[in-house]
């Protein structure tokens, strides 16, 4: 007879998957543990048997020593648990006689203490079974067993040790058991009869299981929105539907369920960051309102904390590609299930910037922006923008910020360049420079006590001490963030970013990141110190000069240098002539197309070059630009037009004696040369703006409105002024509102006329009236040919 098997059933593999791994080590340490206990009862009851205590001291026949029904019972079950399976047979006959025929010999009583007992002990556990039930979690090796001070034996045991080559066997063997048993368990949740279900049939049942799993969803958000403190265990009952093992709807209830948890999170988390409690909090009694409202917090952090890992689970393991063993969802399925919940995370990190494990958002995000799938790379890229550009503050984009700087510098620049690109929607218009450090350190706002003492009296130092307490109070009821600190925020963020942006300049000037260095210079370059200025201008010379930049990397360049003399550097003694000659040769070669978005940096060249440094600038420059942007207007789109044509005027403005471009007469020697690429010498006074009568041509009706205006001379009054709306529009702004990409015109522009000529009547036109005669008779004549040769005889006869 084999050993009896235990009753309790192993763990299902569906109670395994929702078991962590610790407490599976648990489960089966105690399962050991009970397995050893029943071992050594089992022998401990075995040692009593062999022993052969009698009930009485007497021998009594077989039918006087007949046992109670109870004690049938136990010695049946005890003989069936007994260990035979390496017994003699003569072993076992005489273990189930002395049970079963119950000889005279075995109800005799036996000395306590006797050689002869000690004897038939050894003997006895000789003849037990040296190989115990091998349990389902480890082996057991019987080791030599040993006597306690009564003369019992007290079996002794220990792990089998396993090579590693025989762990990975096991692993792979239990591996292919789970699987195995999950198959089975799908077999048993499927009925037989799904396999032969049609194909509408089967998308009929998943219509139904998705439209149960959304009922279920809904009903436990509803409830956590309607009462968050009461049902917030409601929250680890939606979250555990992440696990949902069904393959035919896992994909969709767990997109829906990360959708559904990320919505309810943003309704009911709180406006203000939770803190754990301390020692002394938690031991204090407090009254049952804070206590509940403690208890909410508590849970509603550590369910945040549990979505999270979840979340940033997910995207691992779409990462590393790693198969789950649940296989309820597929490899192909990994990269929707992972944009979902990046997608969550940034909703998260734009929503709930105040709130508790934001800074892990951010870790999280951050090197996703650099990720070669274009989806989520360009969610992550957005959301960070959107996140510079709404923090007002700037602790959270000082966060991003460094995250983004330790990124790039443990790649080695090898970045994509959106990565850089965010950086330009930093919101930072302020910052604490070096020379302007004492202006700008905090003022001691109150008095102290020396100063109220020896220049005001008693009574004005009462009423200052009131003031003073009122002023607090106010700046505590306020809540909002002093500017001081504001700076200091910005002031290190963008000390990090020029950190970045100077590396790239001085390490890897070739690379691809150097557009976008270039463009976040040109954006924050008036905030840059003065010690740098110098150093960062033969850079940007070098750089232009050097010839490997496009059109667009020398133009930020250009603005990058512009900005610098145009703010702190308006006290240096610097000639950028250069910089006007670069910017002059590079106009005529701007795309012409859909992506002209280079006239914006253009713009903002000419407002910053000319208009700003109008005392710096001479007539001649001012004038060759004019006449170059008027024959850059002629090809490009009618929005860069109208753009181009507002800067023109701004100009003109500003230097009003360009007037000399709207007059034919020649103003001095030498001819216009419009081929030469340096504005001082092309002679522009001798040439004309004959560009704006071919525009006031142009089929859009604003370019022909700017055209006439400028045409005049740009007049503030008249008939050829312009709107009050069209004259305080800046070119940025004009480019932006008048733009084509939606493949519309703006305003529309009127379909050309169909307005038909009038017929010419050959007889009705001529005067004479035999010729008229004659012409009638002949365009009567439908089928009559004309003899031309009679005619002509005729009139050398009459002659």
């Amino acid at each position: 007879m084999g050993p009896r098997r235990s009753q309790k059933r192993a763990p299902s593999f569906r109670r395994l998957l929702k078991t962590s791994g610790v407490k599976l080590q648990n489960k089966q340490e105690a399962r050991r543990q009970r397995q050893q206990s029943r071992d050594r009862k089992q022998q401990k009851s075995l040692r009593r048997a062999l022993r052969g205590h009698a009930a009485h001291s007497t021998p009594r026949p077989l039918d006087a020593c007949k046992p109670r029904p109870e004690e049938e019972e136990d010695e049946e079950a005890f003989v069936e648990s007994l260990p035979t399976d390496m017994m003699d047979e003569d072993d076992l006959q005489q273990i189930t006689a002395s049970f079963i025929n119950r000889d005279l010999s075995s109800c005799a009583p036996e000395r306590p203490g006797g050689r002869k007992r000690r004897a038939d002990v050894v003997r006895s556990f000789e003849k037990l079974p040296r190989k115990q039930l091998r349990t389902e979690e480890q082996d057991l090796v019987q080791l030599l067993p040993i006597k306690d001070r009564r003369g019992g034996v007290i079996p002794q045991s220990m792990q089998r040790p396993v090579d590693k080559k025989e762990e990975e066997e096991a692993e792979e063997e239990e591996e292919e058991n789970m699987d195995a048993e999950l198959e089975e368990f799908e077999n048993e949740e499927e009925p037989q009869s799904s396999v032969e279900l049609t194909a509408e049939e089967r998308e009929q049942l998943r219509a139904q299981r998705i439209s149960e799993r959304k009922l279920r969803i809904a009903g436990l958000a509803s409830a956590v929105i309607a009462d968050p403190a009461n049902n917030i265990k409601r929250l680890k009952e939606l979250r555990g539907m992440l696990m949902e093992a069904d393959p035919s709807v896992a994909v969709t209830v767990r997109k829906l369920v990360m959708v559904s948890l990320m919505e309810i999170f943003k309704d009911i988390v709180p406006s203000y960051k939770i803190r754990p409690l301390t020692s002394t909090e938690k031991a204090a009694k407090v009254k049952k309102e804070t206590l509940q409202l403690r208890e909410f917090e508590e849970g509603l952090v550590s369910q945040y904390k549990f979505y999270l890992e979840d979340l940033e689970q997910t995207v691992k393991d779409w990462k590393q590609r790693k198969r789950k063993r649940s296989q309820a969802v597929a490899l192909q399925a990994y990269r929707g299930l992972a944009v979902v919940a990046v997608r969550c995370l940034c909703e998260l990190l734009l929503a709930l910037p105040h709130f508790n494990f934001h800074n892990n958002i951010i870790v999280m995000l951050v090197p996703l922006m650099n990720e070669p799938n274009r989806t989520v790379s360009g969610l992550c890229c957005s959301a960070v923008a959107s996140l510079f550009q709404q923090d007002k503050v700037g602790v959270a984009s000082l966060g991003v910020v460094r995250v983004i700087s330790g990124l790039v510098k443990s790649l080695n620049y090898n970045v994509r360049p959106e990565v850089l690109r965010t950086l330009v929607s930093l919101r930072i218009k302020e910052v604490q420079l070096k020379k302007d450090t004492e202006d700008t350190a905090p003022k001691s706002k109150f008095m102290n006590y020396k100063d109220k003492k020896k220049n005001l009296s008693r009574m004005q130092r009462k009423w200052k001490k009131a003031e003073e307490r009122l002023q607090k109070e106010l700046l505590e009821a306020e809540a909002s963030e002093s500017k001081e600190k504001k700076i200091k925020v910005h002031t290190e963020t963008l000390n990090i970013v020029f950190l970045v942006y100077f590396r790239i300049l001085k390490k890897a000037q070739k690379s691809v990141l150097l557009p976008c260095v270039l463009e976040g210079l040109a954006n924050f370059a008036h905030l840059i110190n003065v010690e740098f200025f110098d150093d960062l201008l033969s850079v940007l010379q070098s750089l232009i000069q050097s010839g490997d930049l496009s059109d667009r990397e020398s133009l930020h360049c250009i603005q990058t240098a512009f900005n610098i003399l145009s703010g702190q550097g308006d006290v240096l003694n610097i000639d950028p002539l250069s910089f006007y000659s670069h910017l002059y040769r590079t106009l005529p070669r701007l795309h012409a197309g859909r992506c002209n978005d280079d006239i914006i940096i253009v713009l903002r060249c000419l407002d910053v070059m000319l208009t700003r440094r109008r005392k710096q600038v001479t007539l001649q420059r001012a004038m060759a630009f004019i006449k170059r942007l008027s024959m850059l207007s002629l090809h490009v789109l009618p929005n860069a037009a109208v753009a181009i044509m507002a800067a023109s005027r701004a100009v003109m403005h500003a230097f009003p004696r360009c007037d000399l471009l709207l007059d034919n007469e020649v103003q001095g020697s030498g001819l216009y040369l419009p081929e030469l690429d340096e504005p001082e010498h092309c002679n522009p006074q001798n040439t004309s703006l004959w560009e704006l009568h071919r525009l006031q041509r142009h089929f859009h009706p604003l370019v022909r409105r700017f055209a006439l205006h400028l045409s005049h001379g740009a007049p503030s009054d008249g008939s050829a002024a312009l709107s009050a709306q069209l004259s305080r529009s800046a070119p940025e702004q004009l480019f932006d509102d008048y733009s084509l990409k939606d493949m519309t015109f703006n305003p529309p522009v009127a379909a050309p006329s169909t307005k038909k000529k009038d017929r010419f009547v050959v007889g009705a036109a001529l005067l004479d009236a035999e010729l008229r005669s004659r012409a009638e008779e002949v365009l009567s004549a439908e089928d009559t040919e004309l003899d031309f040769t009679a005619a002509h005889t005729h009139t050398q006869g009459s002659s």
